[in-house]
């Protein structure tokens, strides 16, 4: 029974549930930045570049024949697909920046929190040499 009592306090504690509520929201949160990768800022890039870059490979077996689509040129042999590389690379970087911005926002916000820390009080080495300098000064 002590394994699972262990267990127990274990999975209840505070920093697992947080854990699992980050999961999860991360998770709803990675499908959102693929949609505005995918769906608002590729196909702008693709309109600048003249290219849909989701269908952009290069082919690596004779049978795959240049222009078709990404995935039908997968069923047919291996291809390069670097198009997709760089949109997944695109998505990782949105991704890194806002979760960036988040980070900064929340040690902004701690640092609020925190009251400045008192200065440190001087040592005993360093309390006598005030006395002396003050002794010196009041010297005729």
């Amino acid at each position: 029974m002590g394994f699972i009592k262990e267990f127990r306090e274990f999975a209840v504690k505070g920093n697992v549930m947080d854990l699992a509520i980050g999961v999860i929201i991360g998770g709803a949160f990675g499908k959102i930045v693929d949609s505005v990768v995918n769906d608002l800022i590729m196909p702008i890039v693709g309109i600048a570049f003249n290219a849909d870059f989701s269908n952009l490979y290069i082919p690596l077996s004779s049978k795959v024949t240049p222009g078709l689509a990404l995935v039908d040129a997968k069923k047919l042999g291996p291809v390069f697909a670097w198009g997709n590389f760089i949109t997944i690379v695109l998505n990782f970087l949105i991704l890194a920046f806002i979760v960036f911005l988040l980070v900064k926002g929340m040690n902004r916000l701690r640092k609020k929190d925190e009251a400045p820390a008192a200065p440190a009080e001087p040592s005993s080495t360093d309390k006598l040499l005030m006395e002396i300098r003050d002794q010196l000064k009041n010297r005729p």
